[in-house]
C-alpha cells in the first residue's frame, strides 16, 4: 500500500505534544492517497508537510530547515497563514507593508 491514505492520516497524533486529531490540508490527491499536503496541530502550533507522499513527522532538532521552506513557498497561497507565517519549527518571513 504506496502512499498516505486519509483514513491513516485519522490515527496520527503530534509526536510533540500528542495532541489527535492533527488537522489536515490537502495540496494535491490522487484517488484516497495525498501526495503533498500538511498536518496541523492545533496545541503546540507545528506544522508537519507531506512530501511526495510521505508525513515528516521528526522533532524539531531533525527536521530539514531548507527543504520545509521549500516546501512553505511553494505552497504558500494554499496553506493557512498559521501555517506559513506562524507555524513551527520554521516559517516564512510576513511580507512588508
Amino acid at each position: 500500500m504506496k502512499g498516505t491514505r486519509r483514513k491513516l492520516l485519522d490515527i496520527l497524533a503530534c509526536p510533540i505534544d500528542k495532541h489527535h486529531p492533527l488537522e489536515l490540508y490537502e495540496l494535491t490527491s490522487e484517488s484516497d492517497k495525498i501526495i503533498e499536503g500538511a498536518l496541523a496541530c492545533v496545541e503546540c502550533a507545528r506544522y508537519y508537510p507531506i512530501i511526495d507522499e510521505i508525513p515528516i513527522m521528526l522533532p524539531d532538532d531533525l527536521r530539514k530547515e531548507n527543504e520545509e521552506l521549500e516546501f512553505l513557498k511553494r505552497w504558500a497561497d494554499k496553506l493557512p497563514q498559521k501555517i506559513v507565517f506562524d507555524g513551527k519549527p520554521f516559517r516564512l518571513q510576513r511580507p512588508s507593508a
